[in-house]
């Protein structure tokens, strides 16, 4: 890896070696600069325009031909969004849902994302923050860096041209602003509801006349509006600080460089879990001393034994170069990153003492490299031709330990018959052998990724206005993952069927024997006999054992001969083949070329609009997991090399490559007092990446394709120069077309082909309105709002019955003094409307369901200062 460290440096300082200029005196402050050390747009005026580097190029809206939702860093402030999960109150086709912990966050835009769940699966939805890609969830939620972010971009669609191979569904793009040469900073604290208390500051400013300098920090602390009645803890809260320095070195006016640093922690007690069926083993759990808050949606509250901890921390240095030569602008980003993510769980989420652990440590170590360089021509031809480099290492160590109760309640399930009768009685082990507490199973998982991307983009003007655009992206990507794993779970490790063959056959030779020593009907004969007999018999015995056999053979399989089957679905931590082996060589290779064809026409200076065809690529995920299975293909092959271990069941260690295809067309119109973009698409996804939970694991499987069609808009509109209002909207018209193989209810594989996929709603829509208005003492009042509503849809494919319908009405209202005095006040989810984002089964509690609601009401008060 180092050699690929010193060929990124190689690239950055090349760009200066034809550079005489370089060693020169630094040039005067630019208007860019300028711009950045002035305070952020208040949002006053008309229809201004909007800067934005979706195609890597700074372009307006106006004139960026793909479909982009833009938050300004004013809208982000004004409206009291922290992070990517309330960035979802103002973009409609973006949707953000976090899972069982506080690093389990997923994106979804038009209604396709993954990445949860497992930290071998990369998100379909690519996170960069100042062109830093963000490979894990993880290392995308920490709060937003307001006000010194310039705004958000949302890109919907395939992007893999020119941001890579993990941006098959959309890309989010976050853009901070630089150093600034004229002091500048703020300090603000905010309370509110649960005893919500943040502090953030920032300061920038000038060391010497080339170089600047910011450092911005944070911390952000509230109680959980969850309550735990088992342990008294409350969990959904938050605890999390961090800090960002920047430094600008700008030797001339032609040389840039920009240095970033970041940490973040995060060590909250999350995620509450509703129950939203009480099942039949709901029961079970009550009798042996659990406590379950039945059959309610929203009560906040459950009873656990443990509760659930989540400790992450995520940090990382990227060095941005810029050169700018005559015709030709270079660039390169360095960067290196760390995630370390410890988490423990109680999953059963009940009191009961039924999983005594589930903890699971993560470090992910990431390099990346991109180089560019752009054209910058006066005629009608220009490109861009660039590279990518990436590097990543995960290690997951896993284990999941039984509880003290599991033992009663897996004898409990099998209707008592595993203690004494089948523990001691047939199978002879020790009391208490079986579900001990802190039996298990664990995981060692340790993954490799190198991955390598060429890509390009060429504008030509064919006529005023018309320009015609091709872009190419080549990505060659290539994991190598092992594993070792052990269970030390005795009862998952038993053959039922050989063990039952047993069974049957010495049944078969009891009864025969018995019936020909003329015992009593239904009398089985003794050992003590049966061997007498042998010995009298030898010929009458053999041909008794012979069939004795042949029947136990025959029947092995069947549950109605051979009740020990039954007591299979309670094997939950079977053993594992671990990999690379002599089947599974532990690696997958990936190589793929996608492009984007667009014809974009720019009517006149208001009004533009666009056609376009772009390709997507995911390359394949890993099941860094205990639910990590064969293939059935390599089954006959494992056998053959005897590594065959009892109980093992087919699964998938990899899902292959998700390929997107998206037909496109848009208008953009930006006038005095109204702007407004539209666009209407028809996009196909082959081979998405599903991760579905089943009760007892995950179930990773290709869906075979999947196709939505549907438009968006989004308008703003000046009435006044002081009232903005705003409205955006998606509608979405998925289906399955094809997932003949899809994880069903219980572990069962149903056919989904023809069916619309769940949890994406058919309409979505925000509205907003921000009130400007200065007063005639200086002082100014903003008051912004803005209200989210999703359609009812089904929320699990896994589980019919559960609609989710999603309502969100946010408000704020600040007075700014004319000393930059600023005194705020917000309401989030005014109308304390619920509703379950996301349902499963419960962890081994057939016939139970259960949920995560969203957050309830909170309001709170903000002070600020700015200088």
């Amino acid at each position: 890896m180092k050699q690929f460290h010193l060929l990124a440096a190689a690239s950055t300082l090349a760009m200066f070696a034809v550079s005489p200029a370089f060693a020169q005196a630094a040039a005067p402050q630019t208007a860019d600069d300028a711009a950045q050390s002035a305070p952020q747009d208040d949002g006053t005026g008309f229809q201004e325009d909007i800067v934005v580097s979706a195609t890597k190029t700074d372009k307006t809206l106006l004139d960026t031909p793909i479909s982009v939702d833009v938050v300004t860093g004013a809208k982000i402030q004004q409206n009291q969004i922290r992070d990517l999960l309330d960035l979802q109150r103002v973009t409609p086709s973006l949707r953000v849902n976090q899972l069982q912990s506080s690093a389990n966050t997923n994106f979804i835009i038009r209604g396709y994302g993954n990445g949860a769940n497992n930290a071998g699966i990369e998100p379909s939805v690519g996170v960069f923050i100042d062109g830093v890609y963000r490979s894990r969830t993880a290392a995308q939620i920490s709060d937003l860096p307001t006000p010194r972010l310039k705004r958000v971009e949302v890109l919907r669609g395939p992007q893999s041209t020119l941001f890579g191979k993990n941006a098959s569904a959309g890309v989010i793009s976050i853009v901070t602003a630089e150093p600034s040469f004229t002091t500048t900073g703020f300090a603000e604290l905010t309370y509110g509801a649960f005893n919500e208390f943040i502090a953030r500051a920032d300061i920038s400013g000038p060391i010497s006349e080339t170089v600047a300098y910011d450092i911005y920090s944070y911390y952000n602390r509230r109680d959980g509006y969850f309550e735990d009645r088992g342990t008294g803890v409350s969990e959904n809260g938050r605890n999390r600080y961090g800090g960002r320095a920047q430094l600008l070195w700008q030797p001339n006016a032609d040389v840039k460089f920009r240095l970033i640093g970041d940490y973040d922690k995060i060590d909250e007690v999350c995620c509450g879990v509703v129950n939203l069926v009480n099942g039949p083993t709901g029961a079970v759990v009550q009798a042996l001393g659990g406590r379950l808050i039945p059959n309610q949606r929203f009560p906040d509250a459950a009873f656990y034994n443990f509760p659930s901890t989540n400790n992450v921390q995520n940090y990382g240095v990227s060095l941005q170069t810029d050169y700018t030569l005559d015709k030709f602008t270079l660039l390169t980003i360095t960067s290196y990153r760390e995630s370390l993510l410890r988490t423990n769980q109680d999953s059963d989420f009940t009191s009961a003492d039924l999983i005594g652990s589930n903890r699971t440590n993560t470090d992910i170590k990431t390099f990346t490299n991109e180089f560019r360089i752009q054209s910058n021509f006066d005629g009608p031809f220009n490109f861009l031709l660039g590279n990518f480099y990436f590097n990543e290492r995960i290690r997951v160590n896993d284990g999941l330990r039984f509880g003290r109760d599991f033992r009663n309640y897996a004898n409990a399930l099998a209707g008592g018959a595993i203690f004494p009768t089948v523990e001691t009685g047939i199978l002879g082990f020790p009391p208490g052998t079986f579900f001990q507490a802190g039996q298990g199973q664990f995981n060692d998982f340790r993954y490799k990724n190198s991955a390598y991307s060429f890509f390009g983009n060429f504008d030509l003007e064919l006529i005023r206005g018309v320009t015609a655009t091709f872009g190419f992206n080549y990505t060659m990507d290539e994991k190598f993952v092992s594993s070792d794993s052990f269970t030390t779970d005795t009862f998952s490790t038993l053959d039922f069927v050989t063990i039952g063959n047993g069974v049957i056959r010495n049944q078969a030779i009891a009864t025969s024997v018995g019936q020909a020593l003329g015992l009593p009907a239904g009398r089985l004969a003794t050992a003590q006999q049966i061997g007498q007999f042998a010995a009298l018999q030898p010929a009458i015995f053999n041909q008794i054992n012979a069939g004795a056999t042949a029947f136990a053979n025959a029947n092995q399989n069947n549950p109605a001969v051979n009740p020990l089957l039954g007591l299979r679905p309670l094997q939950f931590l079977p053993s594992s083949v671990n990999f690379p082996n002599a089947v599974e060589a532990g690696r997958t290779r990936d190589s793929n070329f996608s492009f984007t064809a667009r014809l974009a026409w720019k009517i006149n200076d208001e009004v533009s609009t666009y056609v376009t065809y772009a390709q997507g690529f995911k390359a394949s995920s890993w099941n860094l997991s205990r639910d990590s299975r064969p293939f059935a293909a390599d089954l006959p092959g494992l056998r053959a090399a005897g590594l065959l271990v009892p109980n093992l069941t087919t699964g998938t260690r990899f899902a292959g490559p998700e390929l997107a295809d998206n037909f496109e067309g848009g208008i953009k119109a930006k006038f005095r007092r109204v702007a407004f973009n539209l666009a209407a698409f028809y996009q196909i996804l082959r081979g998405f990446q599903s991760n579905v939970f089943i009760g007892t694991g995950f179930a990773l499987n290709n869906a075979g394709r999947q196709s939505t069609h549907g438009f968006e808009a989004d308008v703003s509109w000046n009435p006044t120069r002081e009232l903005t209002l705003n409205y955006a909207m998606t509608y979405l018209s998925p289906r399955y077309d094809r997932f003949p193989g899809a994880a069903g209810p219980n572990g069962t594989v149903v056919d989904l082909s023809g069916t619309r996929p769940s949890g994406i709603p058919d309409v979505t829509f925000t509205v907003g309105a921000t009130f400007n208005k200065p007063l005639a003492n200086g002082d100014r009042i903003i008051l912004s709002s803005d209200f989210q509503y999703d359609a009812p849809t089904q929320n699990s494919d896994q589980i019919p019955g559960f609609l989710r319908e999603f309502q969100n009405w946010n408000a704020a209202f600040s007075y700014r003094l004319k000393n930059n005095l600023e005194l705020s006040v917000f309401g989030r989810n005014i109308l304390d409307q619920r509703t379950i984002t996301t349902i499963f089964p419960s962890v081994a509690q057939s016939g139970s369901v259960s949920g995560y609601a969203n957050q309830p009401r909170t309001y709170g008060g903000t002070i600020r200062y700015t200088f």
